[in-house]
């Protein structure tokens, strides 16, 4: 990947712009959708959409996906900081990818937006547990993949965390890099003016 400066490419800049626009729009959506089920999903019977299809029912999560390391006192900070680095990792790549495909940066901003939206819950939400005021992630949408056979409850956050990650590594294994004849060009351009 070669360094571009951002503010000279008015291509990049709209991607920047789409990478924001997608980051807000999960962001806020997820954000919305915890703080409704927290109120209104958390202590109810589930919710059911479509019979022993798709529910909508409160959980707790105070581990990772599928509650792994749920309970365990590390978990919090590990995954804050994780976090963290994921993001400035992503933002890293706004600034460095080509920008000829939109996708990848949709993909960057969805990544970042459900990264985000968990970490609130992480340092924000707090539920008492076994007697024990416990931090965790707020998952409220529950689907059936087969009778009795649920997927563990999940929320927008990690929707957008798996969309993202699905259209991040096809862009990254196959547009990642440059496109050759751009830099021909380029160094072509560069080589008459010198």
């Amino acid at each position: 990947m070669t360094d571009v400066a951002p503010t000279t490419d008015p291509l990049r800049r709209q991607r920047i712009l789409l990478t924001v626009a997608a980051v807000v729009v999960s962001l806020v959506l997820d954000l919305w959708t915890k703080a409704w089920a927290w109120e209104n999903l958390r202590g109810q019977p589930p919710l059911a959409i479509f019979d022993d299809l798709f529910l909508l029912e409160f959980s707790f999560n105070t581990g990772s996906a599928f509650g792994l390391f749920g309970g365990q006192e590390f978990a919090r900070p590990l995954f804050i900081v994780v976090t963290i680095l994921t993001v400035g990792y992503m933002g890293a790549l706004v600034r460095k990818l080509p920008t000829e495909r939109a996708y990848g940066y949709l993909a960057i901003g969805l990544v970042i937006g459900g990264a985000l939206g968990n970490m609130h819950d992480r340092i924000v939400r707090s539920l008492e547990i076994g007697g024990e005021l416990r931090h965790g992630v707020v998952d409220w949408i529950l689907v059936y993949y087969m009778p009795n056979k649920p997927w563990p409850n999940f929320n927008v956050a990690d929707i957008a965390l798996v969309i993202g990650v699905g259209l991040l590594l096809p862009y990254l294994l196959f547009h990642a890099e440059p496109a050759i004849e751009a830099d021909l060009e380029a160094k072509g351009s560069s080589d008459a003016e010198g």
